[in-house]
C-alpha cells in the first residue's frame, strides 16, 4: 500500500499543519473577534460601520482554519479528537453559537431599517464575538492546565486557572482589534483606536504576567521544562522579546504609526504562541500522551499527506489574495 512513513516522520508532520492551523485562526479570525469585542463601545454609528466593514471581505475565509485544524486533528489523529471533544463540548458548542451570531449579525446588520433593529445586529455580533473569544480561552486554559478522562467521564473543563485564559485572550483580541483599526481606519475611529490601544495593551501585559507565573505550577513537568538548567537559559529570550514586543509597541502608538501597532502585536501573539508550544510539546493529550502514539495508521497520513500538500496552498493562496486585494483604508458605506 501507498505509505511514506519510511521517508518522512508523518505524525511531526501533521501536528506541525495543525499547530499552524490554529496559530492563523487565531490571529486571523482573532482582529475579527476582537472588533466584535469592541464594537458597542465605538463613538458613532460611523465608526461602527468602518470596523465591521474593515473585516467584512476577510471574516468567513478566515474561519477556514478552524475548519482545517478540526478535521486535520480528526482525520490525522483520531483517538485525540475523541478525548478532547468530549473533554471540551460546552465551551465548542459555546464558540460555535457565539461564531452563528456573529455570521449573523454580519449578514443582517447591513439591511436593518429601524434603530432597534441595528442595535440587535449590533449587540448580536458583539456578544457572539466575546462569547467565542472567551470560549476559546477556555478552552486553551484547560488545555494548559491538563485534564483527565476516564470512560465518558471528564475532568471539568471549568477551572479558576482557564477562567483567567478565557478573559485574558478577550483583550488579546481586544488589542488585535484595535490595532487593526489603526491601520484600517481613519479620522475618528483611528484616533479612538490609537487612544484604547494604551489601556488593553496594558491589560494584555498583566495577563501575560499572570498566566505566565501560574503555570509552572500547574505541571511538575512544566516547571522543569522551563526552570531547569539548561533550558533557563535556552528560553529567556521568549520573555526578553516579548518585554522588548511592548515596549516597540508602546513608542509606535506614540509616534502615530499605522502598520508597526498591528504587526508587532502580531509578533506577541507569536511569542506567546511559541511558549504554550514550549510548554505542551510532544503532548497532545497534555503531560500524558504524546501525539507520535495518537497519530492515525501511516496509510492514512500517507494519503492525507497527500491532499493536505495540494490543499494547503490553495488555501495559503487564497488567503494572501484576498489581503492584498483589500488592502487600505475602510470606509463608512456598506459592503453588503
Amino acid at each position: 500500500m501507498f505509505n511514506l512513513a519510511p521517508y518522512l516522520d508523518l505524525p511531526l508532520i501533521f501536528v506541525g499543519i495543525l499547530a499552524l492551523a490554529i496559530f492563523l485562526y487565531v490571529l486571523l479570525d482573532g482582529f475579527d473577534l476582537g472588533i466584535g469585542i469592541l464594537f458597542p463601545f465605538a463613538p458613532s454609528k460611523e465608526c461602527r460601520d468602518k470596523m465591521m466593514n474593515s473585516v467584512v471581505p476577510f471574516w468567513d475565509g478566515n474561519e477556514t482554519w478552524l475548519v482545517l485544524g478540526g478535521m486535520g486533528l480528526f482525520a490525522a489523529f483520531p483517538v485525540a479528537y475523541s478525548i478532547i471533544m468530549p473533554a471540551f463540548y460546552i465551551p465548542i458548542i459555546l464558540m460555535l453559537l457565539g461564531l452563528i451570531f456573529r455570521g449573523v449579525a454580519f449578514e443582517f446588520r447591513p439591511k436593518a431599517e429601524s434603530e432597534i433593529e441595528h442595535k440587535i445586529w449590533d449587540y448580536s455580533f458583539h456578544f457572539g464575538s466575546l462569547i467565542a473569544a472567551f470560549a476559546q480561552g477556555v478552552m486553551l486554559g484547560c488545555f494548559i492546565q491538563g485534564f483527565y478522562c476516564d470512560g465518558r467521564s471528564c475532568q471539568t473543563w471549568f477551572s479558576a486557572f482557564s477562567f483567567m485564559v478565557g478573559v485574558a485572550l478577550v483583550f488579546g483580541y481586544a488589542l488585535l482589534g484595535s490595532t487593526w483599526m489603526i491601520m484600517k481606519t481613519h479620522g475618528r475611529t483611528q484616533e479612538w483606536a490609537r487612544r484604547i490601544t494604551y489601556y488593553i495593551a496594558a491589560f494584555v501585559a498583566f495577563f501575560i504576567v499572570a498566566v505566565s507565573a501560574w503555570t509552572p505550577f500547574l505541571n511538575p513537568q512544566i516547571m522543569s521544562r522551563w526552570f531547569s538548567q539548561p533550558n533557563v537559559f535556552y528560553l529567556a529570550p521568549i520573555p526578553l522579546l516579548t518585554l522588548a514586543t511592548f515596549f516597540f509597541l508602546a513608542r509606535s502608538i506614540l509616534k502615530n504609526k499605522e502598520r508597526q501597532p498591528f504587526f508587532l502585536t502580531v509578533f506577541l501573539f507569536i511569542l506567546c504562541y511559541a511558549g504554550i508550544a514550549v510548554t505542551l510539546f510532544p503532548y497532545l493529550i497534555p503531560y500524558q500522551v504524546s501525539f507520535d502514539r495518537l497519530a492515525a495508521a501511516p496509510e492514512s497520513l500517507s494519503f492525507l499527506f497527500v491532499g493536505m500538500a495540494i490543499t494547503l496552498p490553495v488555501i495559503l493562496g487564497y488567503t494572501f489574495y484576498s489581503y492584498h486585494v483589500f488592502r487600505g483604508k475602510s470606509s463608512h458605506g456598506k459592503m453588503y
